[in-house]
């Protein structure tokens, strides 16, 4: 199978297409500033649409991501992209790292360093990764779905074939939100050749007995279900109406923008000061690879091809072999009790961190990269 080198090159015509687009949104009406109990602050999302389009620089971007290794190929009869970055140590293990919704590529720029050649490991091959990182299909430089289909378990064999194609016999899995859904089944699917799966955010059905919890299990569960009854509006819309919505947001930059930024302020650790943990720049460039891309709409419809509105996991689902090392943030939305996650995974590595949330390698990008490394260390 041959692989395409590709490179990012956004049009002069697009930019100044957005730039017009940008300067003609029209904000609705609000109540107070400050005020993100409906949704996007008004006075926030005015402002940050005024960087976009005069501050942030998208060439500059554009230029620090190509100094990655990009490359397309078609798997399934669908454009899978995915940066390729190989360690200087040949016998570094290869990983898969899976993102989710609203995220992208873009959050895993922190951590390509620190696992393709880690610091402080003397370089020790023991330590050093190879690293496979896929767009999802009908997410970002994958470009739109042309077909209908495409849900958790198709892309886990999209990305076991992609794999195979790229020579790598036994490899690690990474991912969080979708990401981890993904390579949840992709250990499934895939168990010979997968040595261990890593994730930060695993899910499972509650069981029919819940068994005794603990005083922090028990509100860790009561703030998921508060979750789900407050901030999942967007799921159920992407789970039932993707087009109708997606027709707004492949029209408006600045509704894409509050569409994606609103969750990043409300699923990271971020105390409500969106910029304490994430700059402007990877903020908007995140949202780019959905504007420039136009997928924002085959985006939302994964969530109706999976018929997952919010995190739901179907009843019945596998119980994973392979061994399992969970990275537990304290801002994730799902917390669910180690006994549960013990009947679906079988975890021989468990870390409580201090401090981020669901955008984990883009927030805290020393943690998980030292907990990746200290997990996939032992197995190999």
């Amino acid at each position: 199978m041959l692989f395409d080198d590709y490179r990012i090159h956004v049009s002069d015509d697009t930019l100044a297409d957005l730039n017009a687009r940008l300067a003609l949104t029209r904000f609705p009406d609000y109540f107070s500033e400050g005020d993100w109990g409906m949704g996007i602050d008004m006075p926030y999302i005015r402002d940050l649409v005024a960087y976009w389009r005069s501050d942030f620089d998208w060439r500059a971007y554009e230029d620090r991501l190509n100094r990655l290794p990009h490359y397309t190929t078609s798997i399934d009869n669908q454009s899978i992209h995915f940066i390729h970055v190989r360690s200087p140590r040949p016998n570094a293990l290869p990983l898969l790292i899976v993102h989710g919704w609203p995220g992208s590529v873009i959050e895993f720029l922190g951590v390509i360093d620190r696992l393709a050649d880690p610091p402080g490991g003397g370089g020790e091959e023991r330590q050093a990764f190879h690293l496979v990182i896929p767009s999802l299909p009908g997410y970002g430089f994958s470009g739109p779905t042309r077909e209908r289909g495409w849900n958790i378990e198709r892309t886990a064999r999209a990305f076991a074939e992609l794999m195979r194609q790229l020579g790598y016999r036994r490899y690690g899995a990474q991912g969080g939100d979708w990401g981890a859904m993904i390579t949840t089944k992709l250990a499934e699917l895939d168990e010979p050749h997968v040595a261990g799966l890593h994730t930060n955010m695993p899910i499972t059905p509650a069981p029919e007995q819940p068994g005794n919890l603990t005083a922090e299990e028990a509100q860790r569960l009561q703030q998921f279900e508060e979750h789900m009854a407050r901030e999942t509006g967007y799921a159920r819309i992407q789970g039932t109406k993707p087009q109708t919505i997606g027709l707004a947001l492949n029209d408006s930059p600045a509704g894409l923008l509050g569409w994606i930024v609103e969750q990043f302020r409300s699923w990271s650790d971020c105390g409500g000061d969106l910029e304490s943990v994430f700059s402007r720049d990877d903020l908007i460039a995140n949202v780019m690879t959905y504007w420039v891309t136009q997928t924002a709409t085959s985006a939302a419809r994964f969530y109706f091809e999976n018929n997952l509105p919010g995190m739901q996991v179907p009843d019945g689902a596998a119980r994973v072999s392979v061994p399992t090392g969970v990275a537990r943030f304290p801002k994730e939305l799902a917390l669910m009790p180690r006994a549960w996650l013990e009947r679906r995974y079988n975890i021989v590595h468990w870390t409580e961190m201090d401090r981020g949330g669901h955008f984990a390698a883009m927030e805290q990008p020393e943690l998980f990269a030292q907990d990746v490394t200290s997990f996939f260390t032992a197995l190999r």
